[in-house]
């Protein structure tokens, strides 16, 4: 199984402590977001690691990790970043995608990985506790996600007009089958570029608009599912918030941070 890691932005709602390193190097609780997510993928045998990076790459690569730059990180968003590293997806090889601000117990990586669907989404069903953490007004920020029949996709990544339309979160956890690497790098490369997906242009159109455009071409998107068990930093307030927690012992109740010691 081939990772790639999708870390090539500098994180600014993270300024200060993105200043002078790229998002997926902050610390939370003594050790890196990205230490702790390699952790988690070693341990659960992926070994074939390669952060697809941008801003800084060099602080990646001097702690010893293979790297793959997307020269217009600056420029472009997620997809754009993803494909950029195309050369190094695999056909006859899973591929999992997974983003750089995220961290997640071994629970978790397990559940998607058992899943055996051409593309599977890793999503969280008990969201609305966590989202209730870190927002006044978890609706505000939510995006749909609505299932079908034995676990399949049907919608994703719109905005919810009530609850109703929730039926979990998108974690920013992919997995693409060995047999169809091939396939998922032709749809990217078959797209049209003078388009907009979801009001972005083609090269910051967002992960979970292309997960909806091959869903809407017929693939067969499955999810995996989680109550909790991962925490997204993405502001100096999420990571503020959890340091508090995990100071006062209440952070095990979302996330056990001895998972990704």
């Amino acid at each position: 199984m081939k990772a790639l890691i999708l870390a090539a932005g500098q994180g600014t709602r993270l300024r200060p402590l993105t200043d002078d390193r790229p998002k997926c190097l902050v610390e939370l609780a003594g050790k890196n977001l990205l230490e702790r997510q390699a952790t988690v993928l070693r341990r659960a045998g992926v070994q074939d690691l390669t952060v697809v990076s941008g801003y800084r790459a060099d602080q990646i690569a001097a702690r010893g990790f293979a790297t793959h730059v997307n020269p217009r990180y600056a420029s472009t968003n997620m997809v754009a970043t993803l494909f950029s590293a195309a050369d190094l997806m695999v056909d006859g090889q899973d591929l999992l995608i997974c983003y750089g601000d995220i961290v997640y117990e071994g629970r978790v990586l397990s559940s998607l990985l058992a899943v055996d669907a051409p593309v599977t989404v890793m999503i969280d069903r008990q969201w609305l506790r966590y989202w209730r953490l870190r927002l006044d007004d978890p609706l505000t920020d939510a995006e749909t996600l609505k299932l079908g029949p034995g676990g399949r996709l049907r919608e994703l990544g719109k905005k919810p007009r009530d609850y109703g339309e929730i039926e979990g979160q998108y974690m920013g956890l992919i997995k693409i089958r060995a047999d169809h690497v091939a396939k998922f790098k032709q749809v990217y490369a078959s797209m049209d570029r003078a388009a907009t997906y979801d009001g972005k242009d083609f090269d910051n159109m967002y992960m979970t608009s292309f997960i909806q455009y091959l869903i809407d071409h017929a693939w067969d998107v499955r999810v995996a599912e989680t109550d909790n068990g991962w925490l997204e930093v993405d502001s100096v307030s999420d990571l503020q918030r959890y340091e508090a927690m995990a100071m006062d012992g209440s952070l095990k109740t979302f996330f056990n941070l001895m998972e990704t010691a």
